[in-house]
């Protein structure tokens, strides 16, 4: 059975290339615009792994992350972050990656590939 995807991204191009990317690659996915949509769309939809644009409009991301339970979460990012930034943000219970935007296609799906299989 597929994995399944929530990618989590207020830029449209965005959220549509990595869902198109993921999909062609096996994945199933599915998308939300904001992590307060990401919020709504989680008690119906069972998911394996979320990658979630670290900033976006609405509800700090820092503030949703602690409400999603029992899900992976991977970090996005266009925002040149320091290791130790990085780090920070891992100790975080679910967050349990890290990909920086602009992202290689084949970094992307090893990360996705090592977090769920």
């Amino acid at each position: 059975m597929a994995k399944t995807i929530m990618v989590v991204d207020d830029e449209p191009d965005i959220r549509e290339t990595v869902k198109t990317i993921l999909e062609k690659n096996g994945y199933q996915v599915v998308t939300a615009v904001t992590g307060d949509d990401c919020l709504k769309q989680l008690p119906k939809q069972k998911v394996d792994l979320i990658l979630m644009d670290i900033m976006m409009p609405g509800t700090p991301v820092k503030d949703i992350v602690p409400k999603i339970k029992g899900t992976k979460v991977c970090y996005l990012s266009v925002v040149r972050t320091s290791e130790a930034e990085k780090e920070d943000m891992l100790k975080s219970k679910n967050i349990v990656g890290f990909v920086q935007k602009p992202f290689d296609i084949k970094e992307l799906l090893n990360t996705v590939k090592k977090l769920v299989g």
